[in-house]
C-alpha cells in the first residue's frame, strides 16, 4: 500500500484531500512524534481510502504520541 503525506495546514484528517502524492515508502518525519505526518492507506485514483478503522489509528497514534504501522507521526503541527 502507498503511504500518503499529511498537509500540515489542514485540519480534517478524514478529508483526502489534505493529504499529498502517494509514495511507495514513507516520508521522514523527524522526532518527536507529537501530530500526524503520514499515512498507509489503499488507493483511490490518487488518494487515499479513508476508513473508520484507520481514522482509529490515527487517533490513537496522535492521542498516544506512538506511531503504528499504518500511521507515522512528526515533531511538528
Amino acid at each position: 500500500m502507498p503511504w500518503y503525506p499529511y498537509n500540515p495546514a489542514a485540519t480534517d484528517v478524514s478529508a483526502p484531500n489534505n493529504y499529498g502524492t502517494s509514495t511507495p515508502t514513507p516520508p521522514s518525519c523527524g522526532t518527536p512524534k507529537d501530530f500526524l505526518c503520514a499515512i498507509q492507506a489503499n488507493d483511490n485514483m490518487g488518494s487515499p481510502t479513508i476508513t473508520a478503522a484507520l481514522i482509529l489509528q490515527i487517533a490513537n497514534a496522535v492521542n498516544n504520541r506512538t506511531e503504528s504501522a499504518t500511521v507515522k507521526l512528526r515533531a511538528t503541527h
